[in-house]
């Protein structure tokens, strides 16, 4: 009589596919889905004196950080097909400091994702947010709601999204796998 060959049900397959989830700036997240697994991380920053006339500090994404991150989780899940979304940065004249920030931050993300050779497309937070947050939330209720739903789907990640406030980058992550 043949033996079964039984395959691990909780260890995903070659085939399964790699999601990330980007909430995208110097405050942001990363969240990672492969299979039944799980990342979830803030997005190394450094501050550095800027370059302008007037004295001040700039926040920057560490490229060799992201980089060395994202290298690490893909190599775990043995290099599979893999997906991302990236939020789309807020650009808007009236608060020109964080909108450099957020193209910096973006190009920096950019740069680490295209290296990669991660795909990846932009997700306006509205879009993600509708279907993963409770109808009618309002702008003040969205980051309390984004901590409440990441810790009840994620709760691995319960300490870091409570201790961040939010769960932006897992849950883009959770949209990406329901969606590709």
């Amino acid at each position: 009589m043949k033996r079964e060959r039984r395959i691990k049900t909780d260890t995903p397959t070659k085939d399964t596919k790699l999601y990330f989830g980007f909430d995208n700036g110097v405050t942001g997240t990363i969240g990672a889905i492969w299979g039944n697994k799980t990342w979830f991380f803030k997005i190394p920053v450094k501050k550095e004196q800027n370059y302008t006339k007037k004295k001040g500090n700039i926040t920057r994404v560490i490229y060799s950080d992201l980089l060395y991150k994202l290298a690490e989780v893909i190599v775990e899940c043995d290099l599979p097909p893999m997906m991302c979304l990236i939020e789309r940065p807020m650009v808007n004249p009236g608060r020109f400091a964080a909108t450099i920030s957020a193209v910096r931050a973006l190009e920096t993300t950019l740069n680490v994702v295209e290296v990669l050779k991660i795909p990846y497309q932009y997700e306006d937070s509205k879009k993600w947010q509708k279907e993963l947050l409770p109808n009618g939330s309002v702008k003040e209720q969205l980051k309390v709601d984004s901590k409440t739903i990441g810790c009840r789907l994620f709760p691995q990640h319960s300490e870091l999204i409570t201790k961040h406030k939010d769960a932006d980058g897992i849950l883009m992550a959770e949209y990406c796998r329901r969606k590709f």
